[in-house]
């Protein structure tokens, strides 16, 4: 029998998904919603909301669980220390977190390994979803021209560049200009932003890879069918993720999407 599993939820789908998976499997699983990121409106409810700053209150619940591994998933915005509010022991934890706070994927890191001092194991999204791990090649019957193939490999250099400085996973090009890197703000924000900024006669593409050494615990980069639609709004004319390297979710409505608004969404090989 599988380990007791908590579900540490942000938002997005993938949350929900990791939990769907877990319900039709027979695993018995934990969903905690991470107050102010996960999406309490859907059904069924989460098992309890937790916050940041509760650290004690959230270990004290695991440990009465019997959880012995836990999952991150979802997109967290990084609160400003005052919106914590930190317990005591959460207190002495952003004590020891220190300089980390300034990075998303150090903070996490962070987490993690305070988690597993204290005894449970952290796991990948990927390793419960394998399901829906991009494979090399095309998703619908749209194809890049040599123009987008070659957006894609300036994606993949901007993309190492400001991953190996914990900033972004995903950037927009269009003939070979950065039109927008993602930020604080997420995926979706940033194909939004996009929108007044690209030429209309020149296409551009979105690129969503792995940062470079990034712990694949934290963060898969995902894309579902609500990056599909922002891309279709946004006037994009592709997405490109790394095959083996994030996540693609709902595959069948990416699909219609994409085809029926002439998106091309590949799964590119990682360098």
């Amino acid at each position: 029998m599988a380990p007791k599993l908590a579900i540490v939820a942000g938002g997005g789908d993938l949350p929900w998904l990791l939990r769907e998976t877990c319900h039709a499997g027979g695993r018995e699983c934990l969903f905690l919603a991470l107050d102010g990121h996960a999406d309490l409106n859907r059904e069924p409810n989460a098992d309890a909301s937790i916050r940041m700053g509760d650290w004690g209150k959230t270990l004290d619940l695991l440990n009465k669980q019997g959880i012995e591994e836990l999952v991150f998933a979802g997109t967290v915005r990084r609160p400003s220390l005052k919106e914590i509010r930190p317990d005591p022991r959460g207190a002495v934890f952003l004590t020891r977190l220190a300089r980390s706070w300034f990075g998303d994927d150090s903070i996490l890191s962070a987490v993690m390994k305070e988690l597993e001092k204290e005894g449970f194991r952290v796991v990948s999204p990927e390793s419960l979803l394998e399901e829906f791990i991009a494979k090399e090649g095309l998703y619908g019957s749209i194809q890049p021209d040599e123009a987008a193939l070659a957006d894609i490999q300036r994606g993949k250099e901007v993309v190492s560049a400001i991953g190996s400085q914990d900033i972004g996973q995903a950037v927009v090009i269009q003939q070979g200009v950065v039109i927008a890197v993602e930020a604080a703000e997420g995926t979706d924000a940033m194909i939004q932003r996009c929108k007044s900024l690209l030429r209309d006669d020149a296409g551009g593409v979105l690129v969503k890879l792995p940062k470079p050494g990034q712990d694949r615990r934290i963060d898969l980069p995902t894309i579902g069918s609500r990056t599909i639609q922002g891309a279709k709004d946004a006037g994009l004319i592709g997405i490109a993720v790394e095959a083996g390297g994030a996540l693609v979710i709902d595959v069948q409505e990416i699909v219609k999407i994409a085809d029926a608004a002439g998106i091309f969404v590949v799964g590119v090989p990682g360098d």
